[in-house]
Parts: C-alpha cells; sequence; structure tokens
C-alpha cells in the first residue's frame, strides 16, 4: 500500500484540517474489510441514499449514530445459543460497524430496514445564510446619497 504524505497540505492551507484528514483517513482504510456491502446513490442534487446489506439482522441489531460529521452504522448479532454444524456458511453474521464522512450541512433524514438492506436517506440542507445571494446593482444610489452628504457639509 502506498501512503501519501499530507504534510505540505497542512504548512499551506488554513481551515481545510477536517477535509485532509478525511483524506488520509480514507487513504488508510481502503484497505479495510468490505464488509457489510453497501451502495451511495445521489437521489438528486441535494438528495442522497445509503443502502447497506445487513441480511439476517434485526431492527434492533442495528443503530445509526451521527456525531461530529461522521455517520455510524453499526450492527451487533446476538450470541448464538445453539449449536449448529454448517457444510457451507457463507452468510456473514459477524458484528460490523461502516462509518461515512459527510459534508457540512447533510443530514439523516430517515433510516428503514427492508428486504435485508438498510436504506439511509440523507439531505443536504444548506442556511439561508449561507446560500449565495444576487445582489442588484443601484442605478447610482449610493454614489447620489455620497454627493448629497458632501453637499451639506
Amino acid at each position: 500500500m502506498t501512503t501519501i504524505d499530507l504534510t505540505p497540505l497542512y504548512r499551506s492551507t488554513i481551515g481545510f484540517d477536517r477535509m485532509a484528514s478525511i483524506l488520509d483517513t480514507a487513504l488508510r482504510s481502503d484497505s479495510a474489510s468490505g464488509y457489510p456491502p453497501y451502495n451511495i446513490e445521489v437521489v438528486d442534487e441535494n438528495r442522497y441514499s445509503i443502502s447497506v446489506a445487513v441480511a439476517g439482522f434485526a431492527r434492533s441489531d442495528l443503530e445509526i449514530e451521527v456525531e461530529k460529521g461522521v455517520l455510524s452504522v453499526r450492527g451487533k448479532r446476538p450470541e448464538e445459543t445453539a449449536e449448529r454444524h454448517y457444510l457451507h456458511q457463507g452468510i456473514a453474521s459477524r458484528s460490523f460497524e461502516r462509518k461515512f464522512n459527510l459534508a457540512d450541512y447533510v443530514e439523516v433524514i430517515s433510516a428503514d430496514l427492508q428486504n435485508g438492506l438498510l436504506v439511509i436517506n440523507l439531505e443536504k440542507r444548506i442556511p439561508e445564510a449561507m446560500k449565495p445571494k444576487r445582489i442588484d446593482i443601484g442605478a447610482g444610489r449610493v454614489l447620489e446619497q455620497n454627493v448629497k452628504n458632501d453637499d451639506a457639509a
């Protein structure tokens, strides 16, 4: 596995600490377990959906949490009390934890478990104060006001 030194990025940027740390974490965890498999779908411009394959898990076995911009999905299987002897066991039944870094203003809207898929719906909700504003150019109003103030003096 190749590593990338992000030190120059930290030295030459201000306020991008979180982005650099997300990139660093993603590069390190690229070889992590692929269990359980998942899809990330763009539903429309500001809506996303994460589908996690959780066959065999009940609602009570799953936990979803968001903290500091990180969405965590955990699955805990209760210990089996009955002794079983498998000829082949292809369905994983181990506990797991999956983490997803969320961009600013992305919020979890809902979650549902259906047909072995945990579907988490997300939406990017940008506050009004952060949305771009169109500024109309006045026909010299500010200039006229300044001229009147200068004449009064």
